[in-house]
């Protein structure tokens, strides 16, 4: 087993409140540092030097792909990115013994994959830090970058509400167990057909949160100091599929008129890529509330803040 800190990034509901503020603390502290140097600057600091951390998808991805591979660079690492093509895990050699092997090889892996049961069987197996880039039940990167990004327009999230707006997915799970971890109310808004799974509330509510379900959206936003939606569909998905959840979804897009019953100072996010004008109007997407692209550049902030508590630096 190789000398490093072993701190597995698996889900927010895993980690310590007070150790998820550390992340999103310094975070922010190196976003600040970088600011006016070229994009291709490594950091001052180079944490990350000498370590090479293998970027696993079995699903496509731009942003966790690009924001992955800059943070390691910009920290002095290497990547080495593989394709579910690459290896077929799990089609051929077993999950365990690509985990044990990759660790011999590397210092971290981050993966993105459709199986929650993968990732697991990755860590438990796993030598060295193992990330969670996304899989079909959770998306906790991208909601620390949500946190760091509301925080930064807005002050501490503690005890503001959210409202998410659409299909009860892996991205509302994370913000599920965020609304545990970092303690602010969560209301979901969407069809019956796309609850949530009613663990992802129960745990949250057991830890002093407020998370409701509202059918009607100018209801569920009515005070709220964040409104997010996501794609109602995926580029997997089926032509009838695609129909289906449209027609279900309709209710819940985000537009200009359901942004007038939240509050008057309410932010918007989505975590791209997006349908425009399905599950949210350009005007909100384009409009002065909207974040969606410091969100999409708080990943890569949030994620080297991530890395670097994985292995201890």
């Amino acid at each position: 087993m190789k000398d490093i800190t072993m701190n597995h990034f698996l889900d927010i509901n895993k980690i310590a409140p007070t150790e998820l503020r550390k992340i999103i603390d310094h975070a922010r502290q190196m976003k600040d540092a970088r600011q006016g140097q070229p994009k291709g600057t490594m950091d001052a600091e180079q944490p990350l030097a000498g370590h090479m951390v293998a970027l696993i998808f079995e699903k496509p991805s731009t942003r966790t792909r690009v924001s992955f591979d800059v943070g390691v660079r910009q920290l002095g690492g290497q990547t080495m990115v593989l394709s579910g093509a690459d290896m077929q895990l799990g089609h051929g050699e077993t999950i365990a013994d690509t985990a044990r092997v990759l660790s011999r090889y590397v210092d971290m892996i981050m993966i993105r994959t459709f199986e929650e049961a993968t990732l697991l069987e990755m860590a438990e197996h796993a030598d060295v830090p193992v990330i969670n880039g996304l899989t079909n039940r959770t998306h906790p990167c991208q909601i620390m970058a949500d946190i760091m990004t509301f925080e930064e327009h807005r002050g501490p999230i503690t005890g503001k509400k959210v409202v998410w707006s659409g299909d009860g997915n892996n991205v509302f799970a994370s913000f599920a167990h965020a609304a545990g971890q970092f303690g602010f109310d969560l209301t979901f808004t969407g069809p019956e057909q796309l609850d949530p799974e009613m663990g992802f509330i129960e745990e949250a509510r057991a830890k002093g949160s407020n998370v409701q379900i509202e059918r009607d959206p100018h209801k569920a936003v009515q005070g709220a100091d964040l409104v997010v939606t996501d794609t109602w569909v995926s580029m997997h998905d089926h032509p009838t599929t695609r129909e289906r959840r449209h027609n279900q979804l309709r209710a819940y897009q985000v537009n200009a008129e359901l942004m007038a019953h939240a509050n008057e100072d309410a932010l918007f996010m989505h975590c791209l890529p997006a349908h425009r004008n399905e599950e949210a109007t350009s005007e909100v997407m384009d409009g002065s509330n909207s974040v969606i692209f410091d969100e999409a550049e708080n990943r890569l902030h949030a994620q080297k803040a991530v890395m670097r508590w994985c292995l201890g630096k």
